[in-house]
Formats: C-alpha cells, sequence, structure tokens
C-alpha cells in the first residue's frame, strides 16, 4: 500500500510512535511517505520505501501565526495527485486531522483518513472549549479512529463527546532492538559499580511531576546509595535543577539532557521511574521494560495496561511520594526482585506489544478501511 504518515518531529511520544510505525511498514514492503515540519528525529538518514514532504510554515505579515493547518493540507492534496496515496494516517488530532480531512474533500472523498489519538490532544488540548468542537467534529469525519490504550478511548468519548467507534491499539516495541546490553564504559560514567542507577526520560513538562521524583530520590538517597539519572529537557528541567540543589544532591543527580542513544541509556538502568500525572499509554515505561528495567510510577490513565503493579513494577495514587520512596528503596535493596520484576516486564514486552503483535493490526485496519471507503465512494458515484 501507499500509506501517508503525519506526525509532529519532536522528541513526544507520538512522533516517536509515528516514525517507528512508518519505517516497520516500510521494512514490510509499503511505501510510506511522512508529512512534517522537520524531518522526524527518529527517521533514517535512508530507509527503503520511505519518503519525507516538509510542510512549508508560510509567513504572511497579515497572519501573526502561520496557517500550518491550510499549508499542511495543501502539501497533503499535492501529494494524493502525484504519488496516490491509499491511505492517510494523521497522529495527533490538532490539527493533523483537521488537515487530513480538508485534503480528503478537495481530493473528492479519498484517500481514506485513519486518526490516531495519542493523549494531550484528547486530555489536554482537544479537551479545551477552543478546540473540542473541531476536534469532536474530525474524528467524526475520520473513516477510522484508534487510540492507544482503552483508557484514552474512555477519555475521547468523555472529554470529546465522540460516540462512534474507536480502536484500541497499543503502542509496540522491537525487543531485539530494545534489550539489555553490556555497556560498562557508559555506565562507569554514570555511576559506581554499587550505585544503582534510577533513570527517568521524558520531556520535562509540568505533567512529569519532576517534583515528585526528585523528593521521592531524596528519601532514598538518606537510606542508601544511588544514583538518579534525568535525560531530556524541557520547561520544568530548570526548577528540577534548582530543587536539586536546594536538595544538596549536585553529586548523585545526572542531568543528562536530550539523548539520541537511548537503548543505552536504558541497558544500564536499574529502575525507571515514571510519576506522571497522566499517561496515555507510557512508551518510555514499555522501553524501559523491554530492556529489563521494573518500573515504579503512578496508577493513572493507560500506565497501568502496560505495567502490571506487582509483577513488572510498582503503581502507587497520584501524589504519594512515600510510596514511590519505599518502592524504590524496596528494588534498590533486593537485586533478586529487580531482576525478577525486569523480566517479567521483558516477557510482557514480548507477549504483549510486540511489533510483529501490532503492525498487522495497522495493515488490518488499513486494507478494511480502504475497501468500506471505496464502496461507499463507488456507491455515492452509482447513485448519481
Amino acid at each position: 500500500m501507499k500509506i501517508g504518515i503525519i506526525l509532529y518531529p519532536t522528541y513526544g511520544g507520538s512522533g516517536v510512535v509515528a516514525t517507528e510505525l512508518g519505517v516497520a511498514l516500510a521494512m514490510r514492503g509499503h511505501e510510506v511517505h511522512f508529512f512534517s515540519t522537520a524531518r522526524p528525529f527518529r527517521l533514517p538518514a535512508f530507509q527503503e520505501n520511505t519518503y519525507f514532504h516538509e510542510v512549508p510554515v508560510v509567513g504572511y505579515d497579515l497572519f501573526d501565526n502561520a496557517p500550518y493547518t491550510l499549508t499542511l493540507s495543501s502539501t497533503l492534496f499535492d501529494a494524493f495527485k502525484m504519488y496516490k496515496l491509499d491511505v492517510l494516517h494523521s497522529h495527533y488530532a490538532i490539527p493533523h486531522a483537521t488537515a487530513a480531512y480538508l485534503a480528503r474533500e478537495m481530493n473528492g472523498g479519498l484517500p481514506p483518513v485513519i486518526t490516531t489519538c495519542h493523549g494531550t490532544d484528547i486530555t489536554l488540548v482537544g479537551a479545551h472549549p477552543a478546540y473540542a468542537p473541531v476536534v469532536k467534529f474530525t474524528l467524526e469525519q475520520s473513516n477510522a479512529v484508534t487510540a492507544v490504550s482503552h483508557d484514552l478511548a474512555a477519555e475521547t468519548r468523555a472529554n470529546i463527546g465522540y460516540l462512534g467507534k474507536t480502536d484500541v491499539i497499543y503502542n509496540f516495541i522491537d525487543t531485539e532492538l530494545y534489550k539489555r546490553d553490556a555497556c560498562v564504559q557508559r555506565r562507569d560514567w554514570l555511576a559506581t559499580s554499587d550505585e544503582p542507577i534510577i533513570l527517568h526520560i521524558s520531556n520535562f513538562r509540568p505533567v512529569k511531576r519532576i517534583p515528585d521524583l526528585i523528593t521521592a530520590f531524596a528519601k532514598v538517597r538518606e537510606n542508601v546509595k544511588a544514583i538518579l539519572v534525568l535525560a531530556g529537557d524541557g520547561p520544568a528541567r530548570s526548577n528540577a535543577e534548582f530543587q536539586v540543589r536546594e536538595l544538596g544532591l549536585q553529586g548523585e543527580v545526572r542531568f543528562l539532557g536530550k539523548q539520541t542513544g537511548l537503548i543505552d541509556l536504558l541497558s544500564v538502568g536499574d529502575i525507571y521511574l515514571l510519576p506522571s500525572n497522566k499517561e496515555s499509554f507510557g512508551l518510555s515505561a514499555l522501553e524501559a521494560m523491554s530492556c529489563e528495567m521494573p518500573v515504579v510510577g503512578y496508577d493513572v490513565g493507560g500506565l497501568p495496561e502496560v505495567v502490571i503493579n506487582n509483577e513488572s513494577g510498582f503503581l502507587h495514587p497520584v501524589g504519594d511520594v512515600d510510596a514511590l520512596a519505599s518502592s524504590i528503596l524496596r528494588l534498590v535493596n533486593d537485586t533478586e526482585l529487580r531482576k525478577v520484576m525486569g523480566q517479567a516486564g521483558r516477557k510482557r514486552a514480548e507477549e504483549v506489544f510486540h511489533i510483529n503483535t501490532i503492525i498487522p493490526q495497522y495493515e488490518k485496519l488499513y486494507t478494511e478501511t480502504l475497501h468500506e471507503t471505496q464502496a461507499r465512494c463507488a456507491g455515492r458515484c452509482c447513485a448519481l
């Protein structure tokens, strides 16, 4: 098939999933076209069967902000004519699903549009009164809608009022790529052999509750030696650095900034910490599980669909920092428990979220949606 994928090129989960989905589809023989304002950071420099289309952001003195939705629609419409795309997959509802709808209607109702809801496009941005009606409309006008967890599908109904069918297709992991490996030099740089590494990777937004994470670590450090490694960057980082200085933890906390070699980092971590206020899925937790790390976090959103409490990690009520610290301390002190939980997480990643399990679900949805749309368009033409 010829598949178009609209995505954000940044470090957020939706862009990561969309890119890796497209690459996986290309490796299975499909022709994949990526549409974004910049080349997605996880898209290889050269990948057979993939094409990247940069969406121009056109400025004009009359506009305070460039009308990105319109330029995206025009770019998509031109691609329909040139490449004869079979399906268009929009990742993140705003504004991608809206632009996809406009382009499809300009092209006479084809190709079908599939919209995947990833999280804040529904729970935060999409729930805002300024956007909710448009999000609801474009979901209703999509030929198929998916969500990355059952929790997000329920929130789409509750927050947006979308009552149509929502297929739940989980995020996925290539467990042959994300697997624990020996990276002795990097681990020695981060910590000594007797210091467990507690790891967190994110875009440092307030929803990640970085202060809870640091406070819990401070409680752990009162009892045992450990190192906290924080990878990523974002608006909450400066306050996190200040909090670390205030607690006198500069020697035990490593701020690494944005990293591309995440597998190396995941390979040397001992415990993964994800105390988010909201996680529609928890992709970083899945990546950690695939690398045999137990996950400690809050029992929210779609995270319990990924991490099984007391099996592959520990989940606690939001804000219970003492419980976070207690679980981390338990894992630090019990290397056998860390090993057992890490292996359970790896097994779950392989059995439930493996790339070869999830990608065929998308292929099936593409095929069914295309056939249904073609039949509907043919019926309309016959009626005319």
